[in-house]
C-alpha cells in the first residue's frame, strides 16, 4: 500500500470511529503499548487461519519500534516514579500481561480479516500519529457506530 493509500485509510477511519471510552483515558504511551499487544495477541490466534498476519506484524513491529520503544520507556519511566527501578520492570511485566489476556479470546468486535488489513495499513504508516489514531478506534470494547464497516473493507 503506497503512502497516499494508507493517508486516506487513516482519514476515511478517523471519520467513521468514535473513541472508545477504555481508550479515552490512556497515555499515548500506553495506547501504543496495548495496540501493540492487541496486534500480537490477535496475530497469534489467527496464524492458523486463512488470514494469518503474523508478516503483517512484523512490518509493523519492525517499522515502528521505535516509537513502541519510546512509548514501553515512557511508560517504564512513569512506573518508576510510583514504584521504583526494580518496581517498575515489575508493574510494567504486570501491564503487559494483563493487556495481553484482555485479546486472549480475541479482538472484541474485529475478525482476522479486518485484523490483517489493520496490521497492514498500521504496518506501512508513519510515525507514532496514526498509530495513537488507531488505538483510540481500536482498543475499545465496541465497534463505534459505523468502524465496523471500514474494518470489513
Amino acid at each position: 500500500m503506497n503512502v497516499k493509500g494508507v493517508a486516506a485509510g487513516l482519514a476515511a477511519v478517523s471519520m467513521l470511529f468514535t473513541v472508545p471510552a477504555q481508550a479515552a483515558g490512556m497515555s499515548s504511551a500506553e495506547k501504543l503499548r496495548r495496540l501493540d499487544i492487541m496486534l500480537m495477541v490477535t496475530g497469534l490466534r489467527c496464524r492458523t487461519t486463512q488470514y494469518n498476519f503474523q508478516a503483517d506484524y512484523g512490518r509493523f513491529t519492525t517499522n515502528h519500534i521505535g516509537e513502541l520503544n519510546a512509548a514501553s520507556r515512557e511508560m517504564k519511566a512513569g512506573l518508576a516514579k510510583r514504584y521504583g527501578a526494580a518496581g517498575a520492570n515489575r508493574a510494567l511485566d504486570k501491564i503487559s500481561v494483563t493487556m495481553a489476556n484482555d485479546y486472549g479470546n480475541g479482538h472484541p468486535w474485529l475478525g482476522c480479516d479486518q485484523l490483517k488489513k489493520v496490521a497492514s495499513s498500521l504496518a506501512a504508516a508513519k510515525g507514532s500519529a496514526p498509530l495513537v489514531e488507531a488505538a483510540d478506534q481500536l482498543l475499545g470494547d465496541s465497534q463505534g457506530g459505523s468502524g465496523y464497516n471500514w474494518a470489513r473493507r
